[in-house]
């Protein structure tokens, strides 16, 4: 069976391109295509594979830029020549799922999310714009709005990577999506291999505003207990500028020394509505509980008041609440009962999951011809 996994764009190992080497564990033989990829950031199971560009990669200073592309990327993918395979594979974040495949290929979406800056997060993303930028992206983003929608009955088969994203998807595109939670890396986030002092918490993520790292640190402010902030992003700057003395910004810290972060966290402190979040994963991976803001996808990872707590206000006192209800709490928050929820997100299981799905749509497609 041939194989093609079109990807939105490769300029870095994240969340998303860890699904896709898991596509590529399941599928080695798999061709990829993408808008632009930048080699130097990818790991080797990944650039092992033939990489195909769209004509977005031609582009002046499209490595850095692409996303100012976006508007080109629709007529891309349709351009892309997919003759000959059986089983297209879209990952879906950013434009991938509009390619125009063989009549008699599989086209399966794995959708990470529906393109946010079109969809629930546009006002945002608009607010961030002056008036000239907002005029342009307004008309831009209504027009990919009806390419975005259109192209859904493209795809056999959506597949969500949690509840929450397959209810934008039956929001927006009218379509069912099945569930496959994204994989999580079992064997790098585990258990410390003996006692371990908690002594602070932790926050992990890109600083950016919709990760709302200012909340936590400004919930932090006046409370007895040390803060470790994990990341980098356009807010660093801003976020240093006054810091409490008791948050540390640690800035980006290599994947080796993360676990070992985790393992000492009394608790990592998650604010954002994610689509699934694989960082909550990771800690509870490790045992260590997850204080959460209770929308989106953490809702099919945290167990509230098992493996974590939730709160249900974006907004710095809501975080202080929760700290401070974790500090009094009588809950006993086991760290081998944590770590033992975290295993059901392994990457077999997701490859067992997707494969069972795949084979269903091939053979609902053999048994309609």
């Amino acid at each position: 069976m041939k194989v093609a996994i079109v990807h939105y764009w490769l300029v870095g190992m994240r969340g998303g391109e860890r699904v896709l080497e898991e596509l590529l564990r399941l599928y080695p033989e798999a061709d990829i295509f993408t808008h632009v990829a930048d080699r130097s950031t990818l790991s080797d199971l990944v650039n092992s594979r033939p990489i195909t560009e769209t004509f977005i990669a031609r582009l002046p200073g499209a490595k850095k830029h692409y996303q100012k592309y976006l508007g080109f990327m629709p007529r891309a993918l349709e351009e892309l020549d997919l003759s000959g395979y059986d089983l297209v594979i879209s990952s879906e974040s950013g434009p991938a799922k509009g390619v125009i495949v063989p009549p008699d290929a599989a086209h399966i979406c794995y959708i990470h999310t529906p393109m946010r800056y079109i969809w629930d997060h546009y006002p945002s993303y608009g607010a961030r714009l002056g008036w000239l930028g907002r005029m342009y992206f307004s008309r831009l983003a209504h027009r990919l709005r009806i390419w975005d929608v259109t192209t859904a009955a493209r795809v056999d088969r959506f597949v969500a990577n949690s509840n929450f994203i397959a209810r934008r998807v039956r929001r927006f595109y009218n379509r069912d999506a099945a569930v496959v939670h994204p994989p999580v890396d079992l064997d790098a986030y585990r258990l410390p291999d003996g006692p371990s002092d908690r002594d602070y918490y932790l926050f992990v993520s890109q600083l950016v505003p919709y990760k709302r790292a200012d909340l936590v640190i400004e919930a932090f402010r006046g409370l007895d207990q040390r803060l470790l902030v994990v990341g980098d992003g356009s807010q660093r700057a801003e976020l240093e500028q006054n810091l409490p003395p008791n948050v540390q910004l640690l800035g980006r810290v290599p994947g080796d020394e993360l676990p070992a972060l985790y393992q000492k966290a009394k608790a990592l402190v998650f604010p954002a509505e994610e689509d699934f979040g694989i960082v909550p994963v990771e800690a509870m991976a490790c045992g260590t509980p997850v204080l959460a803001y209770g929308r989106g996808g953490l809702r099919d990872s945290v167990l509230d008041g098992k493996t974590g707590l939730f709160f249900d206000r974006q907004d710095s006192e809501a975080i202080r609440d929760v700290v401070i209800r974790f500090e009094t709490s009588t809950t006993d928050f086991d760290p081998v009962q944590i770590s033992a929820h975290a295993a059901g997100f392994g990457a077999d299981r997701f490859r067992r999951e997707f494969a069972e799905i795949v084979d269903a749509v091939l053979s609902d497609q053999s048994g309609n011809t």
